[in-house]
This record gives C-alpha cells, structure tokens and sequence, in this order.
C-alpha cells in the first residue's frame, strides 16, 4: 500500500506546468537547507529532475502550439523565432 511520502515522490505527470514548476521551488528550497540524509536528498532530487523535465515539455508543447497558430498557409502570420530573425 502507497504511503503519503510514496504519493508525494510519485508521478509527476499529471501536474501542469505551474504546479510542476511550484512543486520544483519548493523541492529546490528544502534541498537548499541542507538538513536532510542522504538517501532522501537523493530521492529529491530524483523527483526534481522529473518535474524539470516535466516543465520543458509543457514549454515545448506550448511553443509548438504557439508556434502553429501563428502559422498560416503556410507561412508565418505572427510573430516566431524564425520570424525575428528574417527580413
């Protein structure tokens, strides 16, 4: 049976970008304290590592959702990174 500490350290994948990215401060602000043990500083930043991850990749889908919309017909109507760079 799953313990609260198991739920705690468990899936991240649910979480939206704004929750991952709290989750992580505050996983980031008790690491930084440096009263923890070994074995759950290390558990930590486990977890710390899937919610970055996590965070690219809602970045990731928000640019190329972004990116679409600003695509039309094939050609940029809106304002991109490829965009800015040409003239």
């Amino acid at each position: 049976m799953a313990t609260a500490k198991d739920k705690d350290q468990g899936d991240v994948s649910k979480l939206s970008f704004e929750q991952a990215m709290e989750s992580l401060n505050a996983l980031v602000e008790k690491l930084e304290q440096g009263d923890l043990g070994l074995e759950e500083s290390v558990k930590l930043y486990e977890k710390g590592i899937k919610l970055q991850r996590l965070c690219e990749e809602r970045l990731r889908e928000a640019e190329m959702k972004v990116e679409k919309l600003a695509t039309e017909g094939g050609k940029i109507t809106g304002s991109s990174a490829y965009s800015r760079g040409k003239k």
